[in-house]
């Protein structure tokens, strides 16, 4: 018997102890006490194909979010494909199809059967009293366990809330682990964005109040135009904000790993699990929101997991998500909604649930004013020119002519704006398949709101543009105006670049 798969975690064995896991090995056993229901029993983060050699029967998983990314399709002779990137299908497969998440497929059973169904996946609506000290200790026994790794790592460092947390926590229980005695206990943090962008500031920020050795990388906007091809080949998407914010997420993956970097903390997750994005200002009710959160969880895969995975796993960069810890989502999810309404007439802004599990007045995790700032989403808080570049790089590239005949050359999910078009000429240029193309979701949207939130505001059917800054009255942040490049070119340049690292002793040559 033998395995290919990717697993991170815990598994109870047969006795009720806890088994660690860093490989396949314990796979085999599980499945050979228990059949395909030990699927359940492990927690963490997986893709694998497990073959019988008994019978030649296989069996494939993917974890309970999406956090590893996995395809399934099919031959022309029947055959069935299993891959973790989307080309790897291409050439060989009549059809494929993402391997939705918390699913196990058998080959003995022909097809899917879901094993991850949580409470909240039926989307009722939950009664749990909010108790910010279990909420709490939920969260930073996620990040406990993502702190068991034998490489160097770090934490992605943006300054808001989440990335935050993620770092204060991991810098308050550090020192115990088996990493810290073989690394230290000084733990690196990382940080991207244009030259006077919000995210910059507010991370050296936090950096200093954590005490960790913090690595600040810079880009400009035609670094990033440049990368763009790279990133859609790595990403396999043509989303629109899923773009917007992997370019410099692989930029800087790819400075971390020359570093000798190879796994990072991150803060992805928070948002679809809290309301955290600014539009959830405007839902109308409690269960409204709650479903909102279940759909935007269950939706990841396809957006901020895709992003997380790929564009740091381009340069062999490992990214790991305590938010979307199962037992940390069982936490949070199981709280009554009401708690999660943004109400500025109670003081409670976006995330307050959140915010507040971690307002420790005797031993801070955070400065007050970093754990009630205002949310950015990463594509914003990097820089708001560099939204506007890509806009006037797609300006100068799809023409008005071009736009007037987009739903007869894409007629499913059909551009709207030019920089989609862009984006998806570039995306059919590497997967020109039908199966590839249906592997994108599409529909309105609102600061990454699903189509069904844009009825919550009549404005908003006239402004569909994902960044935060389209939730229309709601974004106050103010920083240092910046300007963009009098002159965006094409994009086709491929000279070598220096991107600039503000860390003591560090100089990282493109």
């Amino acid at each position: 018997m033998c395995g290919i798969l990717a697993v991170l975690g815990c598994a109870d064995d047969t006795q009720g102890k806890r088994v660690r896991v860093l490989d396949c090995e314990v796979i085999a056993h599980l499945y050979e006490e228990h059949g395909e229901n030990f699927i359940d029993m492990l927690d963490g983060v997986f893709s694998f194909v497990l073959l019988d050699t008994r019978d030649n029967s296989f069996i494939a998983a993917r974890d309970a979010i999406g956090v590893t990314p996995l395809y399934i399709g099919w031959g022309i002779d029947g055959s069935v494909w299993i891959s973790s990137e989307m080309k790897g299908l291409n050439d060989d497969c009549e059809h494929f199809e993402i391997f939705p998440p918390g699913h196990l497929y058998s080959s003995k059973q022909g097809g899917f059967k879901r094993w991850y169904n949580p409470p909240w996946f039926s989307e009722v609506i939950p009664s749990v009293p909010y108790d910010p000290l279990a909420l709490r200790k939920a969260f930073e026994k996620a990040v406990i366990k993502r702190l068991m790794t034998d490489v160097p790592f770090g934490v992605l460092l943006s300054g808001g809330l989440d990335s935050s947390l993620v770092a204060a926590v991991t810098v308050r229980h550090l020192a115990g682990t088996k990493a810290a005695k073989r690394w230290g206990t000084k733990l690196h943090s990382f940080c991207v964005g244009l030259e006077g962008s919000p995210d910059l500031k507010a991370a050296k920020e936090v950096a200093n109040y954590l005490g960790t050795m913090h690595h600040e990388f810079t880009f400009t906007v035609q670094d990033g135009i440049d990368a763009i091809e790279d990133v859609i080949y790595h990403t396999e998407t043509y989303d629109v904000t899923t773009i917007r914010a992997s370019t410099p997420m692989f930029l800087m993956s790819r400075k971390i790993k020359s570093l000798g970097v190879k796994m990072v903390i991150s803060g992805e997750g928070s948002d679809e699990i809290f309301g955290g994005y600014l539009y959830f200002h405007k839902a109308p009710n409690k269960e409204e929101l709650h479903r909102e959160t279940c759909q935007k969880i269950k939706a990841l895969h396809q957006y901020d997991c895709l992003r997380a995975n790929k564009a740091t796993s381009a340069w062999g960069l490992e990214a790991r998500v305590p938010f979307l810890d199962k037992e940390f989502i069982n936490e949070a999810m199981s709280i009554d909604p009401e708690w999660k309404m943004i109400r500025p007439d109670l003081g409670r802004i976006e995330k307050w649930v959140l915010r507040k599990a971690f307002d420790d007045e005797e031993q801070p995790f955070l400065p007050k004013h970093i754990l009630y700032r205002q949310k950015e989403q990463f594509s914003d808080g990097v820089g708001y020119s560099w939204i506007d570049g890509l806009k006037a790089h797609a300006e100068s590239n799809v023409t008005d002519k071009m736009m007037s005949n987009a739903k007869f050359i894409y007629p499913h999910n059909t551009p709207t704006t030019k920089e989609a078009y862009c984006y998806r000429m570039i995306f059919e240029r590497f997967f020109p398949q039908n199966s590839a193309i249906l592997t994108v979701p599409g529909g309105p949207s609102v600061a990454c709101s699903t189509a069904k939130a844009v009825e919550w505001d009549a404005q908003w059917s006239g402004n569909l543009d994902p960044s935060g800054r389209a939730a229309l009255g709601v974004h106050l942040s103010a920083y240092e105006q910046e300007h963009l490049p009098a002159t965006i070119l094409t994009g086709t340049s491929k000279k070598p670049r220096m991107i600039e690292v503000a860390a003591p002793g560090v100089a990282i040559e493109s």
